[in-house]
């Protein structure tokens, strides 16, 4: 059968719509976490071209070779990692060596078993508590905004509480449209120039300290609460895909991207719910078609990766944080509720998220990877005393 007698009208609706939702309602996080970490405007941009890229044609070579509606995505946990994560020695050349050591791990787990099985021994209890430590800050945004610019911020926070009502799928995109008006009102003489899309080579260097702050921690969020959640909505939809092959591709592909600025690329639950539902097609063996047209989607967006770095950053840097917290909101209610559900693993998941929220630093490495010592010691304590 030929791979274009699957292709109809609703695939390519139903992947538009994942590619726009899943671009819009985190562009914003990429961006504010590659500059946390020292990258320039122009570093920036490649960054979000080179990941938007690299998700793209990973759910396209994906879908194609297992005729699985199987999309990639950024790791926009990682992305709020990098921006809760405190700038390493070396600057944005010691990140990027994070990204690739990050990107080798993720590569690892799909040519060796036991890596991914390590991963899965950490409790899901502090991995979620480190993650909702690492979201703290961003999802208190939004209050704050409401505190510095109180009618933007709270026009921003109600058209995202109308619209979710209303289709949850599109809050957080019209969240974005009202947060761009707004700051295209208060512009006076925007310079934006040219912006050609373009890919910024950078040098990675290497440290201990970047390994263990940014590349460890970035590694866990990314298999914990992106990987793991990604198979699991396939798994609901009746697609079962062998786990390591697709791991294997996308941390090539976030191999690839690094040296460019991109942190990390994953599989998408979001957009597998939405292109592996009965929304994308009566058929389950041609949804395949909606991740295709997702990833064609997530290159078209990149390659706006300039302009829409120009806006953000020329835009009161509240503004966008707000609207990063609501896309983010959901994420942390999640993890919350999977850090507190053990009761006997409570308190050390407890110590995990404030250890981790709380930002400290030693060495250089940053609170993501003391909170899960924190919490692993208090776990180990009660253990011991048992």
């Amino acid at each position: 059968m030929s791979l274009f007698q699957d292709f109809s009208p609703r695939t390519i609706s139903t992947g538009l719509l994942a590619s726009f939702v899943g671009f819009a309602s985190s562009f914003a996080i990429v961006l504010k976490g590659l500059s946390a970490v020292g990258a320039s405007p122009g570093q920036a941009s490649s960054g979000l071209l080179a990941l938007s890229v690299a998700m793209g044609l990973g759910g396209i070579v994906l879908s194609v070779i297992h005729k699985m509606p199987i999309s990639v995505a950024w790791s926009t946990p990682g992305a709020a990692l990098l921006i809760s994560t405190p700038a390493v020695e070396g600057g944005y050349n010691m990140a990027v060596g994070a990204f690739v050591v990050c990107a080798a791990l993720l590569t690892l787990c799909g040519l060796w078993k036991p890596l991914g099985r390590w991963v899965a021994l950490i409790p899901a209890s502090l991995a979620n508590a480190m993650l909702a430590g690492i979201l703290l800050r961003l999802c208190l945004a939004p209050v704050q905004a409401i505190a510095q610019k109180p009618w933007q911020g709270l026009l921003i926070v109600v058209v995202w509480a109308i619209v979710a009502r209303l289709n949850r799928l599109m809050a957080v995109p019209a969240a974005v449209a009202v947060a761009a008006l707004i700051i295209a009102s208060e512009l006076k003489s925007p310079q934006f120039g040219a912006f050609a899309p373009h890919l910024e080579w950078i040098v990675p260097q290497f440290s201990l300290a970047a390994v263990v702050s940014i590349a460890l921690p970035l590694f866990v969020v990314t298999m914990a609460s992106q990987n793991i959640p990604g198979l699991a909505v396939l798994n609901v939809n009746g697609y079962k895909p062998a786990p390591s092959p697709l791991f294997l591709v996308t941390g090539l592909f976030s191999f690839l991207s690094a040296p460019f600025g991109g942190h990390a690329v994953n599989l998408s639950a979001l957009a597998a719910a939405l292109c592996a539902g009965e929304e994308a097609h009566p058929d389950p063996q041609k949804r395949y078609w909606a991740a295709i047209i997702t990833g064609c989607g997530y290159i078209a967006f990149g390659l706006c990766a300039g302009i829409v770095t120009a806006f953000v950053n020329v835009a009161n840097p509240i503004l966008i944080e707000a609207v990063a917290g609501l896309a983010l909101m959901g994420s942390f209610s999640n993890s919350i509720n999977g850090a507190l559900q053990n009761v006997d693993q409570r308190e050390a998941a407890t110590l995990t998220f404030l250890v981790t929220a709380s930002g400290l630093s030693f060495y250089g490495i940053g609170g993501a990877f003391w909170g899960l010592i924190a919490g692993g010691l208090m776990l180990g304590l009660r253990a011991w005393r048992g």
